[in-house]
């Protein structure tokens, strides 16, 4: 028996065109590795897709390569990741689901998780979809655990979480402590945090991060320069199978007490670019000149694939920071009750209250129009005002 494990390909995650589509060449590149190791299943992660609903385009792609699996009589089970996932139930997995190009495995009823079985190996599979900010971690807290524990046979938990003993210190995120993962599995097959790790959690037991399948901003970039996803077999062999589809190259430039010339004249020391990706990082404090004025247009990078800069800790003595010490709420609360005799038509509740409903923001894969639909109804059982949207056609 042999899987492969690919997580977090964020596919369409990145704005230059150029490399969405080394993110989307980076999937039709795993399922050539897939087929050609004649893989019994593939297990999906989290974050096929960086969005619910994707481009047309990304969507046609991917359910090409999908279908060269499903054609080979492989099996792909997912669950939704943090990105694909959408509380609408607007997302495209559904959709590929009900095509039968790939099996949703997380299946909760009430506490509850069901297996999914592959027949071809007859494995056990289950896992827990992802959530933005990590709120699926409370569904763990809740999981009726020992009926999977009990389950017999090889065992795969899917999961897009953090594990708490196993994060990184440079990597941000809430995380899951591993005491809360159902035990006796053996195979916990990780995504959504980007780094490559595996584990030894006990006799017969690995938890593993295979990375992103193509690096999904300039930091990674960085950091991993290519992405990859693990080959597995019944005995817990992992092989780790790079995607190397262009160098990297990376060029850091400190800035201190230089200009923007001097800076461009170091960049044009930079040689051998041909069909790379050139990552151009600045840091430091110029002696004169702001940022703008530093060329990166440059002759001698034309060649590149695509050039990236980072300029984000690159700083200029002719503009100091402005800093603000009030938070934007006390700076509202301050301005109503400046202002309050011009709102003595509302109680200054009522404004408030207002200006909460106003911050929303669109949820994943809800239409314009449902969005402004909502507001008007919080607006309207917010403050009462029952006749305000009456007259609009």
């Amino acid at each position: 028996m042999k899987f492969a494990h690919i997580s977090d390909c964020h596919i369409g995650g990145w704005i230059e065109e150029k490399l969405k589509e080394l993110g989307i060449n980076a999937f039709k590149t795993a399922v050539n590795i897939c087929l050609k190791e004649n893989v019994d299943f593939v297990i999906i992660a989290g974050d096929l897709f960086n969005t619910a609903i994707p481009q047309i385009d990304l969507i046609k792609q991917a359910t090409v390569e999908l279908k060269r699996l499903k054609d080979e009589n492989i099996g792909i089970y997912l669950v939704p990741g943090s990105h694909d996932f959408s509380p609408s139930g607007k997302t495209i997995l559904d959709v590929f689901e009900k095509a039968g190009l790939v099996t949703n495995v997380y299946r909760q009823f009430e506490n509850n998780l069901k297996f999914t079985i592959d027949k071809k190996t007859n494995t056990k599979i289950t896992g827990m979809l992802g959530l933005r900010a990590s709120l699926e971690l409370s569904r763990f807290d809740n999981l009726n655990k020992e009926e999977l524990e009990r389950e017999e046979g090889f065992k795969i938990f899917i999961l897009h979480s953090g594990i708490t003993e196993f994060m990184p210190s440079n990597l941000p995120f809430t995380a899951l402590s591993l005491g809360l993962l159902p035990k006796n599995f053996n195979y916990y097959a990780a995504g959504h945090v980007h780094y490559v790790f595996t584990k030894e959690i006990g006799k017969n037991s690995i938890v593993a991060y295979p990375g992103p399948l193509f690096p999904n901003n300039f930091s990674e970039l960085e950091s991993l320069e290519h992405g990859g996803f693990y080959i597995v077999d019944e005995k817990l062999n992992i092989k780790r199978e790079e995607i190397k589809l262009k160098e990297v190259l990376k060029v850091k430039i400190n800035a201190d007490n230089k200009s923007p010339y001097q800076i461009e004249e170091e960049l044009k020391n930079v040689k051998d670019v041909k069909d790379k990706i050139v990552l151009i990082r600045v840091e430091g404090g110029l002696k004169e000149g702001n940022p703008s004025d530093i060329n990166f247009n440059l002759n001698n990078l034309k060649d590149a694939y695509i050039v990236l800069k980072n300029t984000g800790k690159l700083t200029s003595k002719e503009y100091e920071e402005i800093k603000v010490e009030d938070k934007v709420e006390d700076i509202e609360l301050r301005v109503i009750e400046e202002n309050k005799e011009l709102i003595n038509d509302f109680k200054i509740s009522e404004v408030i209250n207002l200006l909460n409903i106003m911050n929303k923001e669109k949820e994943e894969g809800e239409t314009v129009n449902d969005f402004e639909n909502r507001l008007k109804e919080d607006v309207k059982n917010g403050l009462k005002i029952m006749d305000l949207f009456e007259n609009e056609n």
